[in-house]
């Protein structure tokens, strides 16, 4: 009882410390089972025990025989669902191919290459040395997501990120498994058939179990079948169902079924979405403290001392600065990607859970058989994890600076409020290059900003989750267009530092209107307009038209047209070379209108 008190209370701990200093928690977590486990034994114990002995051993363990590897599988199933929940096809539009290269070629690439350095760096045979490059594939969002928080980024480079570690887990499991029943089965020459039939299994029964389920689920949920208090345990429950059923039919489909189940979900038009997220996230913070400090605490001292040498570092210098870059290069070739892009991807490649719960599963498994050099597989790869995930946590945003990806002036536009006139307004945006992400806390208003292609997040403005989203890393204007006073306010006093370092805007209210001199700097589009009547004009004219300015005393009878017609909100200002300016409701004067500006408007057409 002891025992497992002690791993959430230091796991949670652990988690607390990642927050506070800004690092992927797997840090603190793996230092600590290290602590616990084969440092305590060796250094720290009179008897020699380990603090948390994660095996059952004699009077001392948690988990009997294989039930430690059982427990890591299903907990790693839930993480890798609640991160295919999070990807949506929106993000990858401009790098879809760019990401299937990399969980493919790039795959091959790290399989091949660290396979060989692993056998002639360490005399591996070349069965373990492929088991161990096939471990050491995965990127897991664990870490990459930590990381990508604290960095702000171009969009495409944080999906690229995001995407590549999500997907490429079940790749690496599928990888490792058919090199694993490789080395069991001897080798034999039956093996190669075996393992394309064992493969095209994994393939239909992982996508079909994942598929099927993600819909009939959401179909209970959006028909309410499930009464509320159930939902996220019933949601557990069918992915841990979904994971042991394709398991069942096909040996190690399991993470994949889960994956596309999760990926599925998170591109349906789900009711309650936002509450599996909240839950199941809670779930995986609490489930990767538990994971982490179990299988560090797993390690011996013997397994570490193996390591205590320059082959060690060789390898770990050509996996991170050779082949993660080559693979990297050649999978983008091609590509929008800048060169300075490629570089920051090449240099960002921690390994997470599923390498480490792999590993541990694996190398145990071999040892029983007696394998010789299996006792290098699960050492090796934690030093990869450990190592990969202390560089880049303490150099990624140095080196995002050093190479430029850093974003010094973030031109993303978060817009509060989903209502017809945002969403007319988030799409012009888009329409003219700009990453726009709406937020709502009703879901049909969200519903249809997805439907007209537009990102949008089922959030309330005053819930924590907006703190931490990757994909608002690039925002830089904040714009509150919603029919309450008081959100507004709340949303610019809230956010505005975080979001609106570029540029904090709210519509007006009717008080405001009424007393022209207590018209606040942040007020936005003119002095006439709040959201009710905005809301009448896109209701009668659901279109923002585009004129020609002439000069600036043209711009200015436009604007005079506008305060005194009711059917038209004057919005923005375009340069010629696209750069928009919002126009303020307190007359700031917009620096230079030239022939071949734009007045961007909102209405029914005006008269050049």
């Amino acid at each position: 009882m002891l025992e497992l008190a002690g791993i959430i209370i230091l796991g949670i701990l652990a988690q607390w410390v990642a927050w506070k200093f800004k690092i992927p928690a797997i840090l603190p977590l793996i230092l600590i089972g290290l602590l616990v486990g084969p440092v305590a034994a060796e250094y720290l114990s009179d008897d020699g025990t380990k603090w948390i002995e994660p095996i059952w051993n004699g009077e001392k363990g948690l988990f009997p025989g294989e039930g430690l590897f059982y427990f890591v599988s299903l907990a790693i199933s839930i993480i890798l669902f609640e991160g295919g929940l999070t990807l949506k096809r929106a993000e990858i539009k401009n790098v879809g191919p760019v990401i299937t290269k990399l969980i493919t070629l790039g795959s091959a690439i790290t399989f091949f290459g660290a396979g060989i350095l692993a056998h002639f760096i360490f005399n591996l045979s070349w069965e373990l040395s492929f088991l161990f490059s096939g471990l050491i594939i995965v990127t897991g969002p664990t870490v990459i997501t930590p990381i990508l928080r604290n960095i702000p980024l171009k969009k495409d480079v944080s999906a690229v990120l995001k995407w590549e570690g999500i997907l490429i887990d079940p790749i690496g499991a599928l990888v490792a498994v058919l090199v694993f029943e490789f080395i069991s089965v001897g080798g034999d020459s039956g093996f190669t058939k075996t393992a394309l039939m064992e493969f095209g299994k994994i393939i239909l029964f992982g996508t079909t179990f994942g598929f099927t389920f993600a819909h009939a689920l959401a179909f209970v949920i959006n028909k309410k079948l499930i009464p509320h208090y159930l939902l996220n345990v019933v949601s557990l429950s069918t992915v841990l169902l979904v994971f042991v059923e394709s398991e069942i039919f096909a040996h190690e489909s399991g993470l994949l079924a889960v994956v596309v189940m999760g990926m599925v979900l998170g591109n349906s038009k789900l009711e309650n979405l936002k509450e599996l997220l909240y839950f199941k996230e809670s779930l995986s913070v609490l489930l990767i403290s538990i994971l982490f400090i179990l299988l560090a605490a797993n390690i011996n001292i013997e397994d570490l001392m193996l390591l205590y040498n320059w082959k060690t570092a060789i390898l770990f210098a050509i996996v991170v600065f050779v082949v993660r870059p080559l693979a990297v290069f050649l999978s983008t070739s091609g590509s929008n990607l800048k060169f300075k892009e490629k570089l920051f991807i090449s240099w960002v490649g921690p390994r997470g859970i599923v390498a480490a719960g792999i590993a541990s599963l694996f190398g145990s498994k071999l040892l029983k058989q007696g394998v010789e050099g299996a006792e290098y597989i699960t050492p090796l790869v934690f030093m990869i994890v450990l190592g990969t995930v202390l560089l880049n946590a303490t150099t990624a945003r140095l080196f995002a600076k050093l190479v430029k990806v850093f974003l010094i002036r973030s031109e993303g536009i978060l817009i509060v409020g989903a209502s017809q006139v945002s969403r007319l307004i988030g799409s012009y945006l888009v329409e003219n290059n700009r990453h726009v992400v709406l937020i709502d806390s009703n879901q049909t208003n969200i519903r249809l900003a997805q439907d007209n292609g537009l990102e949008a997040i089922n959030t309330d403005i005053y819930s924590e989750t907006l703190n931490d989203n990757i994909e608002l890393n690039d925002i830089g204007f904040l714009m509150a267009l919603t029919g309450s006073a008081d959100i507004n306010k709340y949303a610019i006093d809230k956010f505005g530092e975080q979001f609106g370092e570029n540029g904090t805007f709210r519509l007006i209210t009717v008080e405001e209107i009424d007393d022209p001199s207590n018209t606040p700097k942040e007020g936005l589009f003119s002095q006439t307009d709040d959201f009710n009547v905005l809301t009448e004009v896109a209701r009668k004219h659901p279109v923002i038209h585009e004129i020609e300015l002439r000069d600036r005393k043209h711009y200015e009878s436009l604007i005079e047209i506008t305060n005194n017609d009711e059917d038209i909100v004057p919005l923005l200002v375009k340069d010629k070379q696209g750069v928009l300016e919002i126009i303020s409701s307190n007359n700031k004067a917009i620096d230079a209108i030239e022939k071949g500006y734009k007045l961007v408007y909102l209405g029914k057409p005006l008269a050049s």
